[in-house]
């Protein structure tokens, strides 16, 4: 979504927006500016970061907001007995290691009906694939191969997903559809 940036205005209006009324967790900190921009409408916001000295600019950032916890070390230890959530910020960028292992123990963390935001995701990750990044005049929608095409392997690989999404909440979406970036 962001490669890294929730610091990107459009990316913190969108958590803003997200996070109205719910408890939050988000799962890599980074300097705090996700978790800042989720505090402003969320009822309380649990961050976790593993660094410890993005944890303090972080705590720097974040010290005077009293909706927000900051937590320093791994999130798959410190987020579970503190949920459920009902919103998960997942911006860790570590999905790269164990795609569906990982995706199982983020959904685990939302309550029924929760939200889901997957952040600095490689984009040929296996357990969850982004939209095709192909604009109208690109190279791959010329006729050359785009790696990032969600059809194929990835169609399977989003079905998985959405088959999880659904056993975790009734209200799941049943159907998905990509969209394509212009720019």
């Amino acid at each position: 979504m962001t490669g890294g940036g929730s610091s990107i205005p459009e990316v913190q209006r969108l958590l803003t927006v997200l996070a109205a009324g719910r408890r939050v967790a988000e799962a890599g900190t980074a300097f705090g500016a996700g978790a800042e921009a989720m505090a402003k409408t969320a009822r309380s916001v649990v961050t976790v970061e593993r660094d410890p000295e993005r944890a303090a600019v972080a705590a720097a950032r974040l010290e005077r907001l009293e909706n927000v916890e900051l937590l320093v070390g791994d999130w798959l230890e410190l987020l579970p007995p503190l949920g459920p959530y009902g919103l998960v910020f997942h911006d860790a960028g570590n999905f790269k290691r164990a795609p569906y292992e990982l995706g199982d123990a983020v959904l685990g963390l939302l309550e029924p009906g929760g939200l889901l935001v997957l952040d600095d995701m490689a984009p040929r990750s296996a357990g969850v694939r982004s939209a095709p990044r192909v604009g109208v005049g690109s190279p791959a929608a010329r006729g050359r191969r785009n790696p990032d095409d969600t059809r194929g392997r990835g169609a399977r690989d989003r079905s998985r997903l959405l088959t999880r999404l659904q056993r975790h909440s009734p209200q799941a979406p049943r159907r998905t559809t990509s969209c394509a970036s212009t720019s």
